[in-house]
């Protein structure tokens, strides 16, 4: 086994609610990566730098000025909570960065840049480690959609689920937008970011649409901007889905377009919510959050159906609401991705940890059938910390899986 290199994982969702962070110890033997969780943190961000974020977003204008302020408060924000990590769990080798999305350039169905905050210079400087960060463009480049890269971990980890089972393994993330990762059973070819060579084992990945979204951006409205979101589900259960509203929703072409295909705020936002709502009778705020949830609902189902998938393993911030996840349940069976090893809060910092270590390691960190990339990709900028750079000898073998190893397995 390779010696094991201990990565903070960080990066702040669609949805800015704050800063996820995860420390794991990864080493690999043989072609299979050994990810052993060390711990896992949620900091929020100061209500006035949260309050700046928001105002940034599509379709708000921004100047160069405040995405400057931006870029480097959210460096420092996320240096700030690689050293909480460590103080916690000790001390790391290397931080690995997802940012905080900004802006998400899609135009006919293809993407053509994408711009993610929170400088590593800032971070590198803080805390005295390397940074592996910007992680989406290099597959942007490559003529992918550059998301969702969650694809790089689950085709790792479900690809056992999948055979085992017999049919398509599915998973999903809801934060601020919706995604999938779809992992068919008998892919010939299981090397991380290589080519699936076409045929019955691509794994495909994509994202369905609002996950939280438009819900957070409805809650916010209707209450005057006392909750964030309806975490708990219960502004939707007191309310009753307007078909005629969620009739016009699901007329968005978005969601007939065939994968790879990747959407943002820069599409849901409050500008489209108020076009959707433009010309239909008054939609009540409790009706309004429930046909919402029932738009994330189908929306998502549809597209795990539409593969043949019937059972889930969920993560993100969507899985806490329980209004949410009954209209999905009687849709498809969902478990959690604890059920995997990796806590449903924590997944996308472990799977930034594990995208840090392949492009620590030079080896490709894309799926291509999934993101769209003309072919695998090493991912990421590197930013030194205190000590030269001393990078080490890419793996002898493909990686071909991931194992989630339970902490006490190592001591």
């Amino acid at each position: 086994m390779s010696p094991s290199l201990r990565i903070a994982g960080l990066l702040s969702g669609t949805s800015v609610d704050g800063i996820d962070v995860a420390i794991a110890e990864l080493a690999e033997s043989d072609g299979e990566l050994v990810l052993t969780p060390r711990g896992q943190w949620e900091l929020p961000y100061p209500d006035e730098l949260r309050t700046r974020l928001l105002a940034a977003l599509p379709p708000a204008p921004c100047s160069a000025e405040e995405l400057t302020k931006l870029d480097t408060q959210v460096g420092q924000a996320f240096a700030e909570a690689v050293r909480h990590a460590e103080r916690q769990a000790g001390d790391v080798d290397l931080v690995a960065c997802l940012g905080q999305t900004v802006f998400h350039w899609v135009s006919d169905g293809a993407a053509l840049g994408t711009l993610q905050i929170g400088r590593p210079a800032w971070i590198a400087e803080h805390t005295g480690r390397p940074v592996v960060s910007d992680l989406r463009v290099r597959d942007v480049a490559a003529g992918g959609h550059g998301a969702p890269l969650a694809s790089t971990l689950d085709a790792l980890l479900l690809r056992a689920v999948a055979d085992r089972e017999g049919t398509p393994a599915v998973a999903l993330n809801i934060g601020g937008i919706g995604n999938i990762t779809v992992v068919p059973p008998g892919r010939g070819d299981d090397r991380t970011g290589g080519d699936t060579g076409g045929g019955t084992g691509d794994v495909l990945a994509y994202d369905t649409g609002p996950g939280n979204a438009l819900l957070d951006l409805a809650a916010a409205q209707v209450t005057g901007g006392r909750l964030r979101s309806d975490v708990d589900g219960a502004l939707a259960e007191a309310g009753t889905v307007r078909t005629d509203l969620l009739e016009r929703l699901l007329a968005d072409p978005y969601y007939a377009a065939e994968p790879p295909k990747s959407t943002g705020k820069e599409h849901f936002h409050s500008t489209y919510l108020a076009a959707a709502l433009g010309g239909l009778p008054p939609v009540g705020d409790t009706d309004l959050l429930a046909t919402l949830t029932e738009l994330t609902a189908v929306t998502i189902a549809d597209a795990c159906t539409r593969h043949g998938a019937t059972a889930v393993y969920a993560s993100g911030g969507g899985v806490h609401n329980p209004a949410l996840m009954r209209a999905l349940g009687e849709r498809l069976t969902v478990r959690t991705s604890d059920e995997l090893g990796l806590p449903a809060d924590a997944k996308e910092a472990y799977l930034t940890a594990v995208l840090g270590w392949l492009s620590w390691h030079g080896v490709a960190g894309n799926v291509p059938s999934a993101t769209g990339a003309r072919g695998p990709r090493v991912l990421g900028s590197i930013t030194p910390g205190e000590r030269p750079l001393a990078l080490p000898t890419p793996p002898t073998s493909p990686i071909s899986r991931l194992r989630v190893a339970n902490s006490r397995e190592t001591r």
